[in-house]
Order: structure tokens, then C-alpha cells, then sequence
């Protein structure tokens, strides 16, 4: 098996938000030109942990490392080196509806790719509709693309400026099962031409398992589980296996209703010891 550099290493990673630790110390190292998901509940920290790549969000504790040097979102130089390495496809696409197709796609060339000339620019925008196969839309208004069409637009933003790694946050929410399909394989189809590195947060178990070459559970702010789509059909983990079947029962509903019980009883203990007074 061929050996993969680390690309990404996560250490100790915390989060606070609405004082609840979303992140509990993680610990990842996500490999050279690998798909890495990252699937869990609804708030578990999975956008919020890419978003911490990124440098949308910064870590209260913790240090992230890019091909093996620090990233330090507090130096504004090295901040700007590290972003030049990422693109991002945000969960509902988060495409300017006033801009053309070709303009939205332009946005981050103007901001990361300065030293492009005007041609150098455009040719990459027209590049970029034809890798996500939708050539010749540049001056169509967003308004009037479907749901499918806007994912694809949002991804040729993503890629339009090259990144080392792009970051997919829910790629397929909102979309019906023909065009999740399409954009799965659209995404494994770029991973082929681009050859770079991915990391795709998704609640979608099936699309999880065709797209990643690994796969990683985050419960209750850290990771639970890492291997392979096969690794996760077989774990023994409790709660993997809950999640994974969608089960209604299990270890993580239990955990979810005696955190429930306890939300009631405190708020009717408080309830009560405000009477007494």
C-alpha cells in the first residue's frame, strides 16, 4: 500500500460555544490526497471543527498544522498563506444572488489570486464550470439555477483558485436522492482530476461510504471512530452502530433522554426552590 503524507494534524482541539464544549480535545491526522468524512448528529462540532481549518472560527485550545507548519490565524501573513490552501463548499452553497454565476465564481481569484491578470482569471472560471459539467452558464443569475445546479456552481467556487484541500460542509443537504448521486459523483470524479485533499462533513451515511476513503464519528466533541466505509460496517461500537442503522434505540438516544431528565429536574427544582422564597 502506498504510503500518504499527513496533510492536516489536528491536536487537542477545543471549542466553546454557548458555553458548551462543541470540540473536547481532538486529535486527527487526515492524510495527502485522501476523502476524509466526517459524519455525526446534528451539533456534534463537525462543521465547526472545518470551520476551526479554515480560520471562520478559531480554537479555544489546540493546535492545527498544515503540511507540518503551524497554522497561526493570528498572524495575518501566515493566516493568508494558509488560506490560500483551502477552498470550501459551505452547507447551502452561500452564493451571492445578486452576482452572475461567473462573478460568484470569480470572488475568491479577486481575494486569494491576486497576481492573475483579468484573462488568467476568466479562463480559470470557465475551467471551473466545465470540471463541475456546466459549461457556458457564466452569465446566468443564480436565481435561475435548481437546487442541483447551485451545488455544482458552489463547488467550481471551491476549486476555482486550486486549493490543497477543500472542505465540503453537508454537500448533499436539501437535495433529492437522484441529485445526491449526481454530486457523489461528481465529487469522486473531481478527487480523480484534482487529485488533492478532501474533507467532507455529511450526515448522509451512504453518501459517506461511497465518496470516503476514510471515515471518522464525532459524539459529544471528540471522535468516536476512524476507518475505512468497511471498518464502519463492521465496528462494535454501540453508538457507531446506532447512528449508522438510524436506529431509534440505543446508547446515544439514552445518553439523549437522562440529559433530557435532568434538564426537566433541575428546571423544576429551580421552579420550586424559587416558590419557597
Amino acid at each position: 500500500m502506498e504510503r500518504k503524507d499527513v496533510k492536516i494534524e489536528i491536536r487537542g482541539l477545543s471549542k466553546i460555544l454557548n458555553n458548551r464544549k462543541v470540540l473536547d480535545g481532538v486529535n486527527l491526522d487526515i492524510l495527502e490526497g485522501e476523502t476524509f468524512v466526517l459524519i455525526g448528529q446534528s451539533g456534534v462540532g463537525k462543521s465547526v471543527l472545518i470551520k476551526n481549518l479554515i480560520g471562520i472560527m478559531h480554537p479555544d485550545a489546540g493546535t492545527i498544522s498544515l503540511d507540518g507548519e503551524l497554522i497561526d490565524y493570528e498572524n495575518v501573513e501566515k493566516s493568508d498563506r494558509a488560506r490560500r490552501k483551502f477552498g470550501m463548499l459551505f452547507q447551502g452553497g452561500a452564493l451571492f444572488d445578486s452576482l452572475t454565476v461567473g462573478e460568484n465564481i470569480l470572488f475568491p481569484l479577486d481575494h486569494l489570486r491576486g497576481e492573475l491578470s483579468d484573462a488568467q482569471k476568466e479562463e480559470k472560471v470557465l475551467r471551473a464550470l466545465e470540471m463541475v459539467e456546466l459549461p457556458g452558464i457564466e452569465n446566468l443569475m443564480i436565481s435561475s439555477l435548481s437546487g442541483g445546479m447551485m451545488k455544482r456552481v458552489a463547488l467550481a467556487r471551491a476549486i476555482v483558485a486550486e486549493p490543497e484541500v477543500v472542505l465540503f460542509d453537508e454537500p448533499t443537504t436539501g437535495l433529492d436522492p437522484i441529485t445526491t448521486s449526481t454530486i457523489n459523483d461528481l465529487i469522486l470524479t473531481l478527487k480523480k482530476k484534482l487529485n488533492t485533499t478532501f474533507v467532507v462533513v455529511t450526515h448522509d451515511i451512504g453518501s459517506a461510504k461511497y465518496i470516503g476513503d476514510r471515515i471518522g464519528m464525532v459524539y459529544r466533541g471528540n471522535l468516536i471512530f476512524i476507518g475505512t466505509p468497511r471498518d464502519l460496517e463492521n465496528t462494535d461500537n454501540e453508538y457507531v452502530k446506532q447512528f449508522v442503522r438510524g436506529a431509534s434505540e440505543g446508547p446515544i438516544t439514552d445518553e439523549y433522554n437522562a440529559n433530557v431528565a435532568s434538564i426537566i429536574r433541575q428546571s423544576r427544582e429551580a421552579a420550586a426552590e424559587r416558590k419557597r422564597r
